[in-house]
């Protein structure tokens, strides 16, 4: 029995150093007022930024909160102690700014011009029409 969890335990150690290797990790992250972005560095060498209204608990953040932020474990995950914030690097990257209800109702926001069209065309046909009532 113990050198089954002895395997196991070897086993997830390896599964860990590989996904280290092969995962975009944050080497360092700070908040650039400048640009007013976030700035992670990776691992790998490149630099991700983003703009903290994006992200789920970060939109109404203060300039001092954003920069009190620390990087989670093996470097796959942001910290914000004072918003209770965590957010993953893998997710970020992937432009996963936030839970899954969170982004929809991110992406029911989102305007463009055709958007903006159908909204007029079907103004101009009297609206929505109304939900008929079920006997």
């Amino acid at each position: 029995m113990a050198e089954l969890a002895d395997a196991q335990i070897d086993a997830a150690l390896d599964s860990g150093r590989i996904a280290r290797g092969a995962e975009p990790r944050a080497a360092s992250v700070r908040y650039d007022k400048r640009s007013g972005r976030i700035v992670v560095a990776l691992t790998n060498g490149c630099t991700f930024a983003f703009p903290p209204r994006l992200a789920q608990g970060l939109e109404q953040a203060s300039s001092g909160q954003l920069a009190a932020v620390e990087i989670l474990g093996h470097g796959d995950g942001l910290h914000w102690g004072a918003l209770d914030v965590d957010l993953s690097v893998t997710g970020l990257l992937s432009g996963i700014f936030g839970t899954k209800a969170y982004m929809a109702r991110r992406a029911g926001q989102a305007t463009s011009p055709a958007k903006a069209a159908a909204a007029r065309a079907n103004g101009a046909k009297g609206g929505r029409p109304r939900k008929s009532a079920r006997g």
